[in-house]
């Protein structure tokens, strides 16, 4: 619904919060990010009809397409160097929330998942 449609019914969604997130920290990140971005006055970028999975990685490149980070280890790389998240959640929060993140991710990477298993063990 966009304000030229009507007015009083305009309304902001956000649908790629992960649903095992903590609604908390998550709005305050959302809202901290929102806000960031009116105050520096940035840009929607136009909309993208295609289906970006069908297209290249030189087609992504050429059309400045950017993807979320493609494990937890990228997004803790990205997290670390976000002043507006450590600063929406403060540096105690944040540095606790880091850190739980960080041995999450030692804990999953030292895993031996089913497929794995399935996969090498009876090839080698």
């Amino acid at each position: 619904v966009t304000p030229a449609m009507a007015p009083k019914a305009t309304r902001c969604e956000l649908r790629c919060p992960d649903p095992a997130a903590n609604p908390y920290l998550a709005f305050a990140v959302m809202l901290a990010a929102g806000l960031d971005g009116i105050k520096k006055k940035m840009v929607a970028p136009e909309p993208i009809e295609d289906n970006i999975w069908e297209l290249t990685p030189e087609e992504m490149k050429t059309r400045n397409i950017k993807t979320v980070a493609s494990n937890l280890k990228e997004a803790l790389d990205a997290l670390k160097e976000n002043s507006v998240i450590r600063e929406a959640l403060g540096e105690h929060c944040f540095e606790h929330f880091y850190a739980a993140k960080v041995d999450e991710w030692d804990r999953y990477r030292m895993s031996i998942s089913q497929w794995e298993l399935d996969e090498y063990l009876v090839k080698y």
